[in-house]
Formats: structure tokens, sequence, C-alpha cells
């Protein structure tokens, strides 16, 4: 695989730092931001301090002129954008009826309108070079009903539609859009969960297991690669079969 740019939203911790980990380790250059630092990003700026492959930024994804800059500064540093990996996303979950609007409104600009703006903005750059490819982070709570999760279902089914219609569209461009739908593993958004609903899960689930955040790194990083080279417009679900 010949090293691309690869723009990850979200990537100081959690699934995020995993895939910009496993970009680095294949070679790529990783360009990411967050709202707040992590040990992985220190560690980062400590192994390439001029930025030669890695770089990141503190960045409010509801800032859109910030994620403009952003995207154009990282463009100008390393000649364009390959890849975007649509990571960013926050979980707030409970009971619909009880949702505080402010939390229905941070999910929906941070799940949703952040993913958005940023394929429009990384798309010139794609479009330019007649190549790109672009990963949506879905969830299998897109794809089935569960209790407690319907904002964040809902911003992550928006996702899956976006990828259909951009795969269409950016096709002949030779742009591919693809969505990763991960099912549970290990994660800050499992770890507020008691034993008997890591139980009820685990029991759920056909491999009987969670997944591990490197598993599914590595499912995004097949997308991202020439061994996906024809898959476009696809969601592929990585949830150890608790969806069949």
């Amino acid at each position: 695989m010949g090293q691309q740019v690869v723009l990850i939203s979200g990537g100081s911790r959690g699934l995020g730092a995993a895939i910009a980990r496993r970009c680095l380790d294949t070679g790529h250059i990783v360009a990411t931001f967050s709202r707040s630092t992590s040990s992985f990003l220190e560690e980062q700026r400590d192994r390439d301090p001029q930025g030669d492959r890695f770089s990141c930024a503190s960045i409010d994804g509801r800032d859109g002129e910030a994620l403009r800059r952003f995207v154009d500064t990282v463009a100008d540093r390393y000649g364009g954008v390959d890849v975007l990996v649509n990571n960013a996303a926050v979980g707030r979950f409970g009971l619909f009826p009880l949702m505080r609007l402010s939390e229905l409104d941070e999910s929906l600009d941070v799940n949703l309108r952040t993913n958005i703006l940023l394929a429009r903005l990384c798309t010139p750059y794609m479009v330019s070079r007649m190549a790109g490819c672009i990963l949506n982070i879905s969830s299998v709570n897109a794809l089935r009903g569960n209790a407690g999760v319907a904002v964040y279902s809902a911003t992550k089914a928006a996702l899956d539609g976006l990828t259909r219609a951009l795969a269409r569209e950016l096709g002949p461009k030779n742009i591919r859009v693809n969505s990763l739908a991960p099912g549970y593993f290990d994660s800050e958004m499992v770890s507020s969960l008691t034993e008997r609903q890591l139980g009820k899960l685990v029991r759920s689930t056909p491999l009987r297991r969670l997944g591990t955040v490197e598993e599914i790194a590595e499912v995004a990083l097949f997308l991202i690669s020439p061994a996906a080279a024809f898959i476009t417009g696809h969601t592929l679900v990585a949830d150890g079969g608790i969806t069949c």
C-alpha cells in the first residue's frame, strides 16, 4: 500500500487513536484533531516533533471555520488529502423523552454535521486528483433498534445514507465511500455498563465476547486499502454476529 495522507476526526483516543496508530504503522501520513489531548497524541508528538508524518490540533468539530482551516493546512502541508475517516462522535444515551435539548443538539452537531462538513471540505482535494476514499464510522445501532440510543442511532443511520449517496455521486471521480459499523467492543462507550449488562451483550453475540479496538481498526484499514478498491457504497458490519 502506497503512502497516503489520512485525515481522522476524533483521533485522540479509542477507535480513532487505534486507526491512527495502524495507519502510521503502515507508513501513512496521519493528521487528526479532537477537543482534548491524550497520551496517544503526546506520544506521537514526541516521536515526530517536526510533524513529518503526524500532526494534530485541538479543535471543536462544531466550529466550521476551524475545520476549514485545519483541512486546508493539512492539504497544504502534505500535498492533499487522500483518505478521510469520519470518526468523531459523542454518545449521549438515555430514555428519549428525558433527553435534554442540549444533548440532542450536541449529538446532531458532532456525530452528523461535523462529519458531513469534513466530507465537503476534503472532497475537492480528492476530485482534483481523481482519487480518494471516505470512511464513515457508523454503528450496529444504525441497523437494529435499542432502547436509550435513539438519537445516536439516528445520526449513525444518517451517515450510512450519506455513504450510499456520496458513493453514487463521487464514484465517477474514482472516490470510494464506505461505512464501518462496529458492534460492541472494549471502549469508553461500554465502560459505564454494569457486569449484568455486559454479560447480556456477550451472551447475545455469537462469538461470545466483545470485540477489541484493534480488531475494528484492522477492518477500517482494510476499507481504505487497495484490497477494497472495488468496494464502495457499502456498510461493513464488524459485530461478532450480533446482527445476524
